[in-house]
């Protein structure tokens, strides 16, 4: 393969190489300047350390004379011709100049001959070395010139740039306000400077938001430390004890020094009178800067305006700002002002989710007759606590309650904004007292109609505390687990159904044994699967944690619900938390058949008669004769408004517990209105006396009819 003369010349040694007539050039050849002159002696020759004849080892077992192939290669006309160049033209260099040029660029890239000798180079390569080290960070060997007033420059400019790359990268780390404003102030005291003040607008805007008048900063942290020098110890960073003042409020004049100054968005020096006319209105006029102190003024501009300014200070003993120094303040600023708009925002959206997570859930259970709830909600995450898991205790007529626990896919805005309306539609279809398989029937339809892949599932439970029985039914959701007075735990056998949202599939409901003292559990997949465990694994694990908790208390106590809750939650470890977790817990009372008395009432005119003296045995029974009066007056008023209307037998309930409940019951679906008799009426009265004497009183809509009540407290 045929070398290029000049492309492996360094590559043996000078002192074994035999002389060699030096070929035309192509530029001699083109009527540049004649003959080329002789070869530029190596720089090896010239070397006063080492005598002219000194051969190294590996030359001394090489002839004289022997010529590797590279070398009869080179002695042979290059087939690679350059264009000649035109006389007098700006290319036109001398042939030896040219030569010394390549020689230079060998140097350089360390492939010439002088790459490998021992004289010193030349000054241009010290410079271009020691910037290279220096930019590199200045870790390896010393070279020549580096630590000269030459390389100084260069590597307090790789100082600079490390800081400013260590800086940022603290202030990017920050999530909120408060973390990126003490990146900034850790990241620059004291390497940058002494004491460093960040001023905010107060209030900060929120994205596209216009900003409030007037324009408004507000000292947001201020951060001064200095170097202790104690005898026998290290040096050690200390606070200040007498930090720079500053006014806590400055308002920004239209017109004035400080809005010129941020107007410009550039930092700026404190020693030009503009500046320092500036500072004096930032810090207030109480609080002049110190003497002799140095000082940067830096904007910060975030993606559409500025949002505050920061204030680099250093004291006197310590060397002047430099103008690399206002680049440096420039990075920090820019970069802990985009870092603040970006938190901010954050910190909108974060609020937003919140609140709306927090409105889709109930504020606080209810406390319906005969029953005990408690209940759980815990996000995925802490940064993203928004889901689509749910629970709801919906109070039903007839003293009894709706358990819904219902899980949408996904973890966003859009899986918790679905959850809101499904837990809506669930609440109204539940006032309507619709069986559960009902209810989940309309909820697959709701999902339908909300659009396409809104997949839910959901458990929906009716509990009676007369009867003592619950019915449930199931759309896709893990069973629930019933744990009984003496401890035993059990996986309810539930049909598992299809989740909300597949369309065109039916919903079987069972009805099963609620006992007094037990304790029903429903939750979401996110308490019992995980990346380190199946559904199935978990359900077990969490029957034998409720199994064991309910140990403890002893078999004839249930443990308490709110320590059972926690409980259940402890069983989580650290991966087990890939999910949102809704837990609702039941804690099944009843009412026992002594404290309930029930009637039906023909629906004729004698029914009102018929009813007060049922009332007043059932009083009288129960030792409370001192509500007689006001039973008897109540049940008279609402058993007369049943009977007008309705065609069937009327009934008549009344529950014993800590108050006192009357349910009147009848066929007809119009609801009772209460309103405002006149002085002629001769009736319309009947529900103002029962507005003013019950404690509470309502009306329900039943799919075949609907249902009266008032309570009275029995103490």
């Amino acid at each position: 393969m045929t070398e290029h003369p000049t492309s492996h010349e360094g590559r043996q040694p000078l002192a074994a190489r035999p002389q060699e007539p030096t070929r035309p050039r192509p530029d001699a050849a083109a009527g540049g300047d004649g003959a080329a002159p002789d070869a530029v002696p190596s720089p090896r020759a010239s070397d006063p350390a080492r005598p002219a004849d000194a051969v190294r080892p590996a030359d001394a077992v090489r002839p004289a004379d022997a010529v590797r192939p590279a070398d009869a290669a080179r002695a042979k006309p290059s087939r690679r011709r350059k264009p000649a160049r035109k006389p007098g033209s700006a290319a036109a260099l001398p042939a030896q100049a040219a030569a010394q040029d390549r020689k230079d660029a060998g140097r350089r890239r360390g492939t010439g001959p002088a790459a490998r000798a021992t004289v010193p180079a030349q000054p241009a390569d010290d410079h271009a070395r020691t910037d290279a080290g220096g930019a590199a960070g200045g870790d390896g060997p010393a070279r020549p010139g580096g630590n000269g007033p030459a390389g100084e420059p260069a590597r307090r400019e790789g100082d600079r740039l490390r800081f400013v790359g260590a800086a940022t990268r603290r202030v990017a780390r920050g999530l909120d306000l408060d973390e990126i404003v003490l990146g900034l102030c850790r990241a620059t005291v004291p390497t940058f400077s002494d004491a460093i003040l960040v001023y905010l607008r107060d209030p900060l805007p929120v994205g596209d938001e216009r900003p409030v008048a007037p324009f408004v900063l507000r000292l947001r942290r201020t951060d001064r430390l200095r170097l202790t020098d104690v005898d026998g110890e290290d040096p050690m960073l200390v606070p200040d004890p007498d930090p720079t003042p500053a006014a806590e409020l400055c308002e920004v004049l239209t017109g004035g020094a400080l809005a010129e100054v941020l107007r410009g968005v550039r930092p700026v020096f404190g020693d030009s009178a503009a500046v320092r006319e500036a500072l004096a209105e930032l810090l207030g006029p109480e609080h002049p800067l110190p003497s002799g102190h140095r000082a940067v003024l830096a904007p910060l501009r975030g993606r559409r305006r500025v949002i505050g300014a920061a204030v680099f200070l250093r004291r006197a003993e310590r060397p002047a700002f430099e103008p690399n120094d206002l680049l440096v303040a420039a990075q920090l600023a820019t970069h802990t002002a985009l870092g603040i708009d970006k938190a901010v925002l954050y910190g909108r959206e974060a609020y937003i989710a919140d609140e709306l997570q927090r409105t889709m859930l109930p504020d606080s259970l209810p406390q319906p007759t005969g029953v005990r709830l408690a209940s759980r909600y815990l996000p995925a995450a802490e940064t993203a606590r928004v889901g689509g898991d749910w629970y709801d205790a919906i109070p039903l007529p007839g003293s009894r309650v709706a358990l819904v626990v219902g899980d949408v896919m996904g973890h966003s805005m859009t899986s918790a904004a679905i959850m809101g309306q499904l837990r809506t539609t669930a609440q109204t279809l539940a006032g309507l007292d619709l069986p559960p398989q009902e209810v989940l029937h309309h909820l697959d339809e709701q999902a339908q109609r909300l659009g396409q892949d809104r997949m839910a599932t959901c458990m929906y439970a009716v509990y009676d505390p007369v009867s003592h029985r619950i019915t449930i039914a199931n759309a896709g959701h893990p069973p629930p687990i019933l744990l009984h007075l003496g401890g035993r735990a059990e996986v309810l056998r539930v049909p598992p159904g299809a989740p909300i949202g597949v369309g065109g599939v039916d919903f079987e409901a069972v009805e099963l044994d609620a006992p007094a003292g037990a304790t029903l559990l429903l939750y979401t997949d996110g308490l019992v699967e995980s990346r380190l465990r199946d559904v199935w694994t978990g359900i077990e694990q969490l029957r034998e944690r409720l199994a064991a908790t309910a140990q403890l208390t002893g078999p004839d106590h249930s443990p308490p619900l709110e320590a059972l809750c926690d409980d259940v939650l402890d069983m989580l470890g650290p991966g087990d938390r890939d999910d949102d977790i809704a837990l609702l817990a039941a804690r099944f009372d009843g009412i026992a058949p002594s404290d309930v008395a029930y009637w039906f009432l023909e629906p004729e005119d004698a029914a009102p008669g018929r009813a007060r003296r049922l009332a007043r045995r059932a009083l009288a029974r129960w030792d409370l004769e001192e509500l007689t009066d006001s039973v008897e007056l109540l049940v008279s008023e609402v058993v007369t408004n049943a009977v007008r209307y309705a065609e069937r037998p009327v009934t008549l309930r009344l529950l014993r517990t800590d108050v006192l409940r009357c349910e009147v019951g009848d066929d007809s679906p119009q609801l009772p209105r209460q309103r405002r008799a006149r002085e002629t009426d001769e009736g319309g009265r009947g529900l103002f006396l029962v507005n003013r004497l019950a404690r509470r009183w309502g009306a329900t809509r039943l799919s075949g009819g609907k249902v009266v009540w008032f309570e009275l407290p029995t103490r």
